[in-house]
Parts: structure tokens; C-alpha cells; sequence
């Protein structure tokens, strides 16, 4: 599971790296955040119903499936495995109509140590840059008040190497060269699976960090290494 991630960019900079355009009309800011949890409401890219190009859209973190009969998901549901796209009826008809681009810039896993102890780790790509995890994203209306959710879930694979030291999951992550192809409304038949594959251990790092408290770029700080124990001389 990834339950955790961040990044530095401003919305600024998310529209230049999506080609989104003018954003003045855009309500919400998109600030920096080094520490996004699950049910917050985030920018995610999708195609604009009305004109098909792309949009900055902001969505809660934990999908809603359309047939949920309250706004609180039956299952756990900020992540979708990869290995259920397709069987799964909470993942299917997302998957076949409705795919997101979530932009992010590194990631927290923790290692269980024992029953009561787990490491926190910090993950991102070896140079740093913003990326984006592949997602899927629902509409959840209330049909007696008409309130309406959108939300979004992450698409999560089997471990790279860099990633199975300490987790056995890794986010999907969708390059810049495949943007056009993931978000694409297509025919079933063409659908992008090919694009649901785990990310090159050789492309990721991944470094021990404290606790996540608080929000800022110290989450990032690699936890200094223990020194080794001191000889003793007889």
C-alpha cells in the first residue's frame, strides 16, 4: 500500500510540465506538500469532459465507486492493485473509462522491523524530477441531497528491487511519453495495459527517514546512521 506522498511543485509549475495552459480561472491552490494523506482532496490531471483536452482537477484521495450506496467506500480503497484492474467490479469500469495522472515527487513506505516497530522510508526517481503515478478516478452522488465526490485511487504493481528490501508493493508510475496514451478514452480493447508495469529498480531511490511528523522538507532529512559499536579494550 502507498499511504503516503509529496511534492515540492506549485501549480504553476504542474501546468507547465502538463501543457495545461491558463490556470487563472482554477479555484484551488495546488501549494507544495511534503506530506499528503489519504481522504485530502489533491490535483490530479484527467481529460476535460467538455472540450477533451487536459485539466487540473481536484479530487479526495480514497474512491468513491459510483455504486458505493454512501460516501464512505465498502473496502479500502486508496490504492488499486494492479493484478485487480480488470476482475475487480470496484476497479473495473474506473479502469476501462476514467484514468488520472496524480503528480507527485517522492513516496513513503515503512518496513515492519517487528510486531511493534516500523521504518519509515522515502522514496523517489534517481533524478529528482516530478513525476506522475498512475490513478483512476470516480463520481459518488448522493441522490436524495445531489451532493456529488470525486475521488481518485493509485495504482499500485509488484516491487522493483530498489522497493523489495522493505515493501511489497510500488506505485504505478506513468512517464511523460505515455501522458497521451494513459489518459486517452479508448475502447476497451485498447485499453493501455501494457502501461501497468513496475517502474526500473535502476530509475528509483530510496533512503531510511524519522517519523513523519509535521509537514516540510524535513521529512526528507535521511536518518543518520547508527554508529558502530565502540570496542572494548582489555
Amino acid at each position: 500500500m502507498c499511504g503516503r506522498y509529496g511534492r515540492r511543485s506549485d501549480k504553476q509549475y504542474i501546468a507547465e510540465h502538463y501543457r495545461l495552459g491558463d490556470l487563472r480561472d482554477v479555484p484551488l491552490e495546488a501549494a507544495p506538500d511534503w506530506n499528503i494523506t489519504p481522504d485530502s482532496v489533491q490535483p490530479v490531471i484527467r481529460l476535460s469532459k467538455d472540450s477533451g483536452e487536459r485539466e487540473l482537477a481536484f479530487l479526495k484521495w480514497r474512491l468513491v465507486p459510483f455504486w458505493s450506496k454512501t460516501p464512505k467506500p465498502p473496502f479500502e480503497s486508496i490504492n488499486a492493485r494492479a493484478d485487480n484492474l480488470l476482475t475487480s467490479s470496484a476497479w473495473r469500469e474506473p479502469f476501462q473509462r476514467r484514468h488520472c495522472l496524480i503528480p507527485g515527487e517522492f513516496f513513503y513506505e515503512w518496513e515492519q522491523i517487528d510486531k511493534k516497530r516500523k521504518q519509515p522510508y522515502a522514496v523517489a526517481l534517481k533524478d529528482d524530477r516530478l513525476f506522475s503515478f498512475g490513478g483512476v478516478w470516480d463520481r459518488w452522488k448522493d441522490h436524495d441531497r445531489g451532493h456529488i465526490i470525486e475521488s481518485f485511487a493509485m495504482i499500485t504493481c509488484d516491487p522493483n528491487g530498489t522497493m523489495e528490501a522493505f515493501h511489497d508493493r510500488t506505485p504505478l508510475v506513468i512517464e511523460p511519453s505515455d501522458y497521451d496514451r494513459w489518459l486517452a478514452d479508448v475502447e476497451p480493447s485498447q485499453l493501455p495495459i501494457d502501461l501497468v508495469r513496475t517502474y526500473p529498480a535502476e530509475g528509483m531511490k530510496a533512503w531510511k527517514i524519522a517519523k513523519l511528523i509535521g509537514n516540510g522538507p524535513h521529512l526528507l532529512d535521511p536518518l543518520p546512521e547508527a554508529p558502530p559499536p565502540a570496542l572494548m579494550l582489555f
